[in-house]
């Protein structure tokens, strides 16, 4: 898949249909990386005349990677969130926004309808919030704006999160990914088993 620089660090990417139409950005959630977005969401979308990018975060997936910077403390920072207190980390959603916008304008893309899935929803707000002008729409799937007065996730959701993927134990992170994704999957629009599988282990 092609690259791109932006806001300094490298951006996997992949774009469906034409470059001449309205443009839809995909912004996953917390460490999945862009093939979590069905082909087959991207090429219906196509289908109903629309061009599709859909891209790696930092950190996740072929895009630039911070492993310098050590694992995140995800307990502690879900802690600052839900306090409603400035979470430590080594970069922010808003930088993360920037990455979006830096994508678009290393395509050309002057405007788009932005759709995020979980912590890629609070990327899109963040787009839509700092950058109204490139933002035609904005889609935040299974998201929240981090109000700490918002209803929190259900505590088995939250831990498994919460809970980082093993490192260099491919089954067990294949384990983890599926029961991360049944434990915030929809209860009325579950994805089959086999289907489920065959992108965690794609994730991986």
């Amino acid at each position: 898949m092609p690259q791109v620089k932006s806001n300094g660090i490298t951006i996997e990417y992949e774009s469906f249909g034409p470059e001449d139409r309205e443009t839809i950005l995909l912004i996953m959630g917390l460490g999945a990386q862009l093939t979590m977005w069905p082909v087959e969401l991207c090429e219906e979308l196509v289908s109903r005349g629309y061009r599709v990018i859909r891209y790696d975060n930092r950190d996740v997936g072929l895009s630039t990677k911070f492993d310098e910077l050590g694992m995140p403390d995800m307990t502690a920072i879900f802690g600052a969130l839900v306090a409603g207190k400035p979470a430590q980390s080594p970069y922010s959603l808003d930088d993360m926004a920037k990455d979006a916008v830096g994508l678009l304008d290393a395509l050309g893309v002057q405007r788009a309808h932005i759709a995020g899935a979980s912590m890629g929803g609070m990327i899109a707000q963040l787009v839509a919030i700092n950058h109204p002008e490139r933002a035609l729409s904005l889609t935040s799937i299974m998201s929240t704006t981090g109000n700490p007065e918002l209803p929190q996730g259900k505590p088995e959701a939250m831990a498994v999160l919460m809970t980082p993927a093993p490192e260099g134990d491919i089954p067990a992170a294949i384990e983890r990914g599926m029961l991360a994704w049944n434990t915030i999957g929809s209860p009325g629009y579950r994805t089959d088993e086999k289907t489920l599988r065959e992108w965690v282990t794609r994730d991986v």
